[in-house]
């Protein structure tokens, strides 16, 4: 797998795929963020989107075009974003080698050299 400052696995890019489908949103693209908040101070975000700036890097994998603004490389590199399916139902996961704590829910962490603004989970 090239490594890129957001990894996502096949697994995943199906799932994103047909969310697209079913959300008629074939020609946009996988905004990959993060925001403050949370209660270790930053969450994770993915959404669709169809406008890429000059402060964004974007790039693909398996075919899905991804894009993530320039602020966040530092505290996205090296992630990885899968789908996991189990008895219970299935979700992406998100491995994050730059986050050094996250909270209970798991929706929220906070970096060495970021720890964002804490807020509720």
């Amino acid at each position: 797998m090239t490594k890129h400052v957001v990894d996502i696995t096949e697994a995943a890019v199906f799932h994103i795929n047909e969310m697209m489908e079913n959300n008629e949103e074939e020609n946009a693209f996988l905004r990959v963020s993060v925001k403050g908040g949370g209660c270790s101070g930053l969450t994770y975000a993915m959404g669709f989107d169809t406008e890429v700036s000059p402060e964004d890097e974007a790039y693909e994998e398996f075919g899905l075009n991804i894009v993530v603004a320039k602020q966040d490389i530092p505290i996205l590199n090296g992630t990885v974003i899968d789908f996991k399916q189990s008895l219970m139902g299935g979700g992406f996961t998100i491995d994050n080698p730059n986050a050094i704590a996250a909270c209970g829910c798991g929706s929220s962490f906070r970096t060495a050299k970021n720890a964002g603004t804490p807020g509720n989970c």
